[in-house]
């Protein structure tokens, strides 16, 4: 079978051509630099507040963890409501959420920042699974991996961009102005979805009953799904490999404040953390963004090459935490970053569209959500043990060094795995 190639053609084709998917992308673009723009600002603020990496973590595990509690209700929520209202939902809350963070004024209201991320974090729990599962609504034949492949480098622009511009209007224009910004973001988001019209054969099913919410059934059906399908129960694993790399979410602050701070005139350390903070957070988008528009440009439609791309990018993302421990510039630092993450983002498109692929519409919801559960469990361990051990004394350049060798691991599981499939175009 002839393996047709994604061109960059495909990309401006899709866009001006599938309205359902400019909107769905317009939304992204405008919500993911929110969030990016305001990252450096929460990081900055905690550091400056406590002094320890250890509040960085907690506060990135705060925005992933409550994920996998909340992944079986958003997977039957996304399966059996209309995603484009769940999506609403979430972001017209989310909007609500983050303006709530210019009242905290102090280090006596970290708790409070720590409950807004929590409560962030449950809303993009309901959003994520359902983003993912209406492009298979939205899209048809190769244009799938075209627009997974067109969201994934948009979210690597978004952070790059978001991350970049973030950091230099925090430091000049003050965090509140960044938490305004963001919240407006998430406005732009939901007027943009409300715009959407498409077909939801899921939601016609039977009428939504809020007892389903309290039922094991529809969780143990999704279970079962999974389960019985080799391919699906191994690729549903593949972003908790990837969620090995969540120590870069501690790393990357503490790297850019205290080994890498960017000087300027006038700049005080602060300023210069969130400089370095910035470049470093930038270099890792710039990854994530190069790295799936070759490979999908090279594996197409292929299922064998995305499963082949997949390995590929486990090993770009082990050797460039490797090399990011044996760093001594911000420069080697920035292209270290750049091939760790675009292997990671290169195995997170070819993850989804495979498991899109393969999965029934009816079951969609719960299998996206309970990837993002497996994935959020081990970025929660990542970077929690990151920010441990720098604060027991070991280096942000050797904890870099040893997050590489683990994501070697998962490489090696997969490769393994990838023996039992035949070899397909």
């Amino acid at each position: 079978m002839e393996v047709r190639h994604v061109s960059l053609r495909d990309y401006p084709r899709l866009i001006r051509t599938n309205r359902n998917f400019r909107l769905l992308w317009a939304a992204q673009i405008v919500s993911e630099i929110g969030d990016w723009f305001y990252a450096v600002a929460v990081y900055s603020l905690l550091l400056d507040f406590t002094g320890k990496a250890q509040s960085i973590a907690v506060a990135f595990v705060l925005q992933v963890l409550p994920q996998f509690f909340v992944a079986p209700t958003a997977g039957v929520l996304n399966d059996r409501l209309s995603r484009r209202r769940v999506m609403m939902f979430a972001d017209w809350m989310r909007a609500a959420i983050v303006l709530c963070m210019v009242l905290v004024r102090g280090p006596h209201l970290v708790w409070f920042l720590y409950v807004l991320l929590v409560l962030e974090t449950l809303m993009w729990a309901l959003f994520e699974p359902g983003r993912s599962a209406v492009i298979p609504n939205i899209t048809h034949g190769d244009d799938t991996v075209v627009a997974n492949t067109l969201s994934s480098t948009t979210w690597s622009i978004n952070f790059a961009i978001g991350f970049a511009l973030g950091g230099i209007v925090a430091a000049q224009f003050g965090r509140d102005t960044v938490f305004v910004l963001n919240a407006l973001s998430f406005v732009v988001s939901a007027l943009c979805i409300r715009s959407m019209k498409f077909d939801e054969p899921h939601a016609r099913l039977s009428p939504f009953k809020v007892s389903e919410l309290m039922n094991f059934k529809p969780i143990r059906e999704g279970i079962e799904y999974v389960w019985n399908d080799r391919r699906l129960r191994t690729t549903i694993f593949v972003k908790a490999g990837l969620g090995l790399m969540g120590s870069n979410w501690v790393l990357l602050p503490i790297l850019g404040a205290r080994v890498f701070p960017v000087q300027r005139a006038g700049f005080s350390p602060r300023q210069s953390g969130m400089l370095g903070m910035s470049i470093l957070m930038a270099a890792r988008g710039l990854g994530a963004f190069v790295g799936p528009m070759l490979a999908s440009r090279w594996a197409g439609g292929s299922r064998w090459r995305m499963r082949v791309g997949i390995l590929i990018g486990f090993i770009c993302a082990g050797a460039g935490y490797l090399a990011l421990g044996a760093s001594n510039n911000i420069l080697l630092a920035c292209a270290a970053l750049v091939l760790a993450h675009s292997g990671g983002s290169m195995l997170w498109v070819f993850s989804s569209t495979l498991l899109q692929l393969q999965t029934d519409d009816r079951f969609r919801g719960r299998v996206f959500s309970a990837e993002f559960a497996f994935s959020v469990i081990t970025m929660s361990a990542s970077s929690g043990t990151a920010g441990a051990l720098i604060d027991h004394g070991l280096t942000a350049r050797f904890v870099a060094g040893c997050t590489g060798l683990v994501v070697l691991v998962p490489a090696l599981l997969w490769a393994y795995a990838l023996r039992a499939w035949p070899r397909e175009a």
